[in-house]
C-alpha cells in the first residue's frame, strides 16, 4: 500500500483551505520528494461548483514551473467533497490524469473532515495511507 507522508500543519492549511472555498470544491497540488510533503499550493478552481473542479490553468503552469526550479515533485492532488464522503467519485477517476501522484480527497460532511489519499491508475481506485510526520 502507498503511503503519503505529511505534517500535522500541511493537513490543518489543506482541510483549513476546504473550509475556506466550502461549498465550493477546494483544490490545489502537494509537492515534495518521492511521497513526503513539503509544500502545498492552493489552487482556485475555475469551476466554483460544489461538485468538480478544474484548476487555473495559469496558476498551475506557474506552480509546476515553481516546483521544477526548486526540485520538488507533484505528491498529489487535493480537492475537497463539500457534500459526500472522501472517496473519488466516478469524474474523479476519469480525471485521474497522473497515475504517479496520489489523490487527497477531504470530506466536509461530518463536523470532523475526514481526508484521505487514493492511487488512481487505469480506472482503478487503492487507498493509500496518511501517515502524520
Amino acid at each position: 500500500m502507498a503511503a503519503l507522508f505529511i505534517s500535522r500543519e500541511l493537513l490543518n492549511e489543506i482541510i483549513s483551505h476546504c473550509k475556506e472555498v466550502y461549498p465550493n470544491e477546494a483544490c490545489g497540488i502537494l509537492a515534495g520528494k518521492g511521497n513526503v510533503v513539503q509544500r502545498i499550493y492552493k489552487m482556485t478552481n475555475i469551476e466554483k461548483s460544489g461538485v468538480s473542479y478544474m484548476m487555473e490553468p495559469g496558476e498551475q503552469f506557474t506552480v509546476m514551473k515553481e516546483m521544477r526550479e526548486n526540485r520538488l515533485e507533484m505528491t498529489a492532488i487535493y480537492h475537497s467533497h463539500p457534500g459526500a464522503s472522501a472517496y473519488p467519485s466516478a469524474k474523479d477517476i476519469s480525471l485521474a490524469f497522473y497515475p504517479d501522484s496520489l489523490y487527497v480527497i477531504a470530506s466536509l460532511i461530518d463536523d470532523e473532515p475526514a481526508v484521505k489519499a487514493f492511487e488512481i491508475k487505469d480506472g482503478t481506485v487503492r487507498e493509500a495511507e496518511i501517515l502524520i510526520i
